[in-house]
């Protein structure tokens, strides 16, 4: 290579610097991660241009514009289900409940039956009950499905009912899932059951590498639908001793909430495979003691920060108890500060973390900022039995939650995420038993704890923390 040439190689690395530098300035969603991108694509751009095209894209661009083609697509047959669901259409009692809603782009909906499901036994044999119930279609998606015992029970029974004659449409994140294996895809196919990857890191989409699909949704024939924390593999069983027991938390709804969670596969399965696919959406009621539910979709398309502004509403709507659950715990400034300025007029502020780790960096980044935490009057306590990987919020005794959505800035910025949030005094009674429980197994943090760290593990979570807009 002449110095010529070189001389203009070096040139045009360091001109696509500049460039992404302008690009990270008016896209990035924090002025940190702006200034991190900009000093490191200006000074050294033959690693920082790359590294930011990879993991500093901040919003999942192709599912923006293909959400732009469902304006012509979808749109339509949303138009015409939608107004079937008005006579289920709740009131909300209170205003943090509409700005939900805002979020959401749903509606809270009534005349639905929550069923908590504590555990992988009472999540998965509710789950294959239904799928054997199917009489039309099942609508799945899984971040992480694995090819072992319980990974083949879910093909066995999806296998039956493909063979009953429903039609099965399984979607799952290539990242997440990217163990499962060919073998056992293939089988799916080969009983006619569709199959998808949600195609999140293809070269075709931009190289948006970092982006997850993280939701875990079952839909049955538009009547019944799951979500929660867990995925498919027999350590959400508690049957790996690296982790030992696992506590999880996942929930079964019927009504028209449901259809909450098929709008959101029929999204997702319309970006992986550009088809409609055509479903029931006659909303459907049989519950006798009913709950009202707003489903929460979100994810890096989103115009707003969805997840963290769903998270940062019910932190500044707490008026006397605020108990958090999150396997990670990692949350952006603006949701720390609500929670110690929570804390502070005098909400039972607590926050429950698993004793042992999965992922290490996002495990050390917490201790970096939990000294101010404990310091303010939040209350952190870690699960001892076993793993703990529930999302759940309770919020005072008359709101609940449960999803997929963790305390971190991948769930808040990174990932495609769904949450049922539900403002019912009876569900919240059932959540709070729950966490009492989790509690009871608990071992509270002392903020002494933290000051007796050796030097070596302070230094090492402070740079820990320094990557969690990546972790």
């Amino acid at each position: 290579m002449t110095s010529a040439v070189l001389g203009l190689a070096i040139f045009l690395i360091h001109l696509l610097g500049v460039l992404s530098a302008i690009l990270a300035l008016m896209s990035s969603r924090t002025s940190q991660g702006a200034i991190a991108w900009i000093i490191s694509l200006t000074t050294f751009p033959y690693l920082a241009v790359p590294a930011f095209w990879v993991f500093g894209r901040p919003r999942f661009l192709g599912y923006v514009s293909s959400r732009g083609e469902r304006d012509t697509v979808l749109r339509r047959v949303l138009t015409r289900y939608r107004p079937l669901s008005e006579p289920y259409l709740a009131k909300a009692k209170k205003g943090e409940i509409r700005a939900i809603e805002q979020l959401a782009l749903m509606p809270l909906t009534s005349g639905n039956r929550a069923e908590l499901l504590i555990d992988g036994d009472a999540t998965f044999t509710s789950l294959f009950d239904g799928i054997d119930r199917a009489e039309e279609y099942i609508l799945m998606q899984f971040f992480i499905v694995r090819r072992d015992a319980l990974g083949l029970e879910l093909k066995r029974h999806l296998q039956q009912a493909a063979e009953r004659g429903v039609r099965v449409y399984f979607l799952y994140d290539e990242v997440g899932s990217r163990k499962l294996g060919e073998g056992y895809l293939f089988d799916l196919a080969e009983a006619g059951i569709e199959v998808s990857a949600f195609n999140s890191s293809l070269i075709r989409h931009r190289f948006q590498l970092n982006f997850r699909n993280h939701r875990k949704v079952t839909v049955v024939d538009g009547r019944e639908g799951w979500l929660g924390g867990f995925n498919v593999g027999v350590e959400y069983l508690g049957q790996d001793p690296r982790f030992g027991p696992w506590r999880d938390t996942h929930l079964k709804l019927t009504g028209p909430s449901v259809l909450g969670l098929q709008e959101a596969f029929w999204e997702d399965w319309h970006w992986a495979t550009n088809h409609v696919l055509s479903l029931d959406w006659e909303p459907k009621s049989t519950c006798d003691e009913c709950h009202d539910v707003v489903i929460v979709p979100s994810g890096p398309a989103d115009p707003q920060e969805t997840a963290s502004l769903m998270v940062q509403q019910a932190i500044h709507s707490a008026e006397w108890r605020l108990w958090l659950t999150s396997p990670y715990f990692v949350p952006d400034r603006s949701v720390q500060d609500a929670l110690r300025l929570a804390a502070m007029r005098g909400v039972d502020v607590r926050i429950m973390i698993p004793e042992r780790p999965d992922h290490l960096l996002v495990f050390l980044s917490a201790f970096a900022f939990l000294p101010d935490m404990l310091q303010a009057g939040v209350k952190v306590y870690r699960y001892q039995p076993g793993f703990l990987h529930q999302k759940v919020m309770l919020i005072d005794d008359d709101c609940a939650s449960v999803g997929t959505v963790n305390l971190d800035n991948r769930s808040f910025r990174l990932n495609f995420e769904i949450t049922a949030f539900l403002p019912d005094e009876n569900f919240a009674k059932e959540v709070h038993k729950m966490l009492l429980n989790d509690f009871a197994h608990c071992r509270r943090i002392e903020i002494q704890e933290l000051y007796d760290r050796p030097m070596w593990r302070k230094l090492t979570s402070r740079a820990a923390y320094l990557l969690s807009p990546i972790q």
